[in-house]
């Protein structure tokens, strides 16, 4: 028989040749064996690897705001095993992401977090004997004006780390703050360019009367040196014991906003910025100042074993940053 294809002449005058030539072409679906490398081939070199996984996995958590609603939050999540098998080649990515995605329809806990940790160790039981997860968050939170009746929200960066070994968890809780910070050197130096001011305006003066000074004291004249102020950030690390429930991100922001008492504002009136220049008079911190005031914020709250806290001023008078950092001095514990 030839191999040469029909010819349309051929095809007219011969109808099993139309019928070769017009039959479908089918596919064959079968179930195949798919190849698995992971699992079918031995690692060139042999050794354990601490951690292997995946990071920036984009998921949704549900927050419980101050209100005790559930919200809806975006997040990135870095999620490991350890590989303690050294002839096995490779974990299984898609049974860490499949875990983690399954889990995320109830609120952000602990015991969310430990059910995908022990998922993970589960699925990967023949080669992991640890798991790690990492959730990076903003928090939101609505925050009221100083004195007008006005609210907006606040973002508070958040991490939370859990490393599970055996039975037991670890937590690590990173949160940022926003804050001013008003110079007590610039401040002193201002004061003392307003009183050399007052001495050359009024010497000689034996008596004034107080609406005399209370004139001067609102003239363009009293405002020649304005003590500078810089947007900072607070980085606050701790670590966490098994004596308590939740993750208290929420408690660390409200004490260490509380000693600082300059956070940075939202919704703001000309009343309120008043306020808030008064609140960064009475509140004069160099970076010392600040990581002193946080650390007795930090130091007492229950179920911390371990802290640090980094207070950054970005300088509005240097092109570099000042900076102080405390730690709670464990040994073997968090460093500088």
């Amino acid at each position: 028989m030839s191999s040469q294809p029909a010819s349309s002449t051929q095809a007219a005058s011969d109808p099993s040749v139309v019928a070769e030539v017009t039959r479908p072409l089918t596919m064959d679906t079968s179930p195949r064996l798919l190849p698995d490398v992971a699992n079918d081939t031995a690692p060139q070199f042999q050794t354990t690897i601490d951690r292997v996984g995946m990071s920036g996995i984009e998921v949704a958590i549900l927050l419980k705001g101050e209100d005790g609603v559930l919200m809806r939050t975006p997040a990135k999540v870095d999620a490991y095993v350890s590989l303690d098998d050294p002839a096995t080649k490779g974990i299984h990515m898609s049974r860490l992401y499949l875990s983690l995605q399954n889990e995320l329809h109830t609120e952000f806990s602990r015991k969310q977090i430990e059910r995908i940790l022990g998922r993970f160790l589960e699925t990967h039981a023949e080669m992991s004997q640890s798991a790690y997860l990492k959730f990076s968050f903003e928090h939101m939170i609505q925050r009221a004006s100083l004195l007008s009746d006005n609210r907006a929200w606040r973002s508070y960066p958040i991490q939370v780390e859990a490393l599970k070994k055996g039975t037991e968890v670890k937590y690590r809780i990173h949160v940022r703050l926003t804050y001013s910070s008003a110079c007590p050197c610039s401040a002193a130096l201002s004061r003392q360019l307003l009183q050399q001011q007052f001495e050359e305006q009024f010497d000689g003066h034996n008596w004034l009367s107080a609406s005399t000074v209370l004139n001067w004291l609102g003239s363009n004249n009293t405002l020649i040196a304005v003590p500078h102020s810089q947007r900072s950030h607070a980085d606050i690390t701790v670590d966490l014991d098994g004596s308590r429930d939740g993750l208290p991100f929420d408690e660390i922001i409200k004490r260490t906003e509380g000693v600082l008492n300059t956070a940075v504002q939202a919704a703001v009136k000309r009343a309120d910025e008043q306020e808030f220049a008064r609140l960064n008079g009475e509140n004069l911190m160099f970076c010392e100042d600040a990581a002193r005031r946080m650390k007795s914020a930090v130091d007492p709250m229950p179920g911390v074993v371990d802290y640090r806290i980094q207070a950054s001023h970005f300088e509005s008078l240097h092109p570099h940053d000042a900076v102080a950092i405390v730690v709670k001095g464990v040994p073997g514990g968090m460093v500088p």
